[in-house]
């Protein structure tokens, strides 16, 4: 019986689904979506990271869907663990965030796919199919970020440091203390940072780093 409950009319096995949100209503919208199509089941749900890697070894799923912001573990050291014990695992971020940073470093962490939350509906399905067949598929928006940003200089590790402790409401000089290092040096660094963001002063330049996702509170 279970083998007949695991293929479509034409005898192809289904697409086996792993759905983690930590949100109840996000996983029940991808069981409906899910639920409408032939060739698709969801074989479980997991609501943070921790879940995600214990479903993933029990169910062994063909494409999990993946949130990244969870309490307890997020979804890209989510990533990083599944793909770490299971190379071959396809994994599709579906997530809030479309900073440009923050999609290259999902996809870097070895998820194929990068979906907007926002889009879900219209493109999941297809997303689904893309990447169970091999394919890297990126929401037209997500392909945007990354393009939007692509020829811009990337902030330097010590730059981002600076950038985190600004965004943490930190002076120059508590900056300097914690870093270790000279007033005048953080100074350097926070003019880099400006020009390189294009932002207007600090508080702007922390937003932009937020929203891109090149740093996070």
């Amino acid at each position: 019986m279970g083998r007949k409950r695991s293929s479509v009319s034409d005898g192809s096995a289904q697409i086996r689904i792993l759905a983690v949100d930590d949100h109840a209503l996000v996983r029940q919208g991808i069981a409906v979506l899910v639920g409408t199509q032939p060739d698709m089941t969801l074989v479980a749900e997991a609501s943070n990271g921790r879940e995600a890697i214990q479903q993933f070894r029990t169910h062994r799923p063909d494409v999990t869907l993946m949130d990244l912001q969870m309490p307890e573990m997020n979804g890209r050291d989510a990533i990083i663990a599944i793909r770490g014990e299971f190379p071959d695992a396809k994994i599709v971020v579906l997530t809030t965030y479309k900073g440009d940073v923050q999609i290259l470093r999902s996809l870097k962490a070895g998820a194929q796919g990068y979906l907007l939350k926002n889009t879900f509906h219209k493109e999941l399905v297809e997303t689904i199919r893309a990447v169970h067949a091999g394919r890297k598929a990126l929401s037209a928006e997500a392909s945007y970020e990354i393009a939007e940003h692509a020829t811009d200089d990337a902030l330097t590790p010590a730059e981002i440091n600076v950038l985190r402790l600004i965004a943490a409401g930190n002076a120059n000089k508590q900056i300097a203390d914690q870093l270790k290092i000279t007033e005048e040096t953080v100074k350097s660094r926070v003019k880099s940072i400006l020009s390189k963001l294009g932002a207007n002063d600090r508080t702007h330049a922390a937003m932009i780093g937020m929203k891109r996702g090149i740093i996070e509170l």
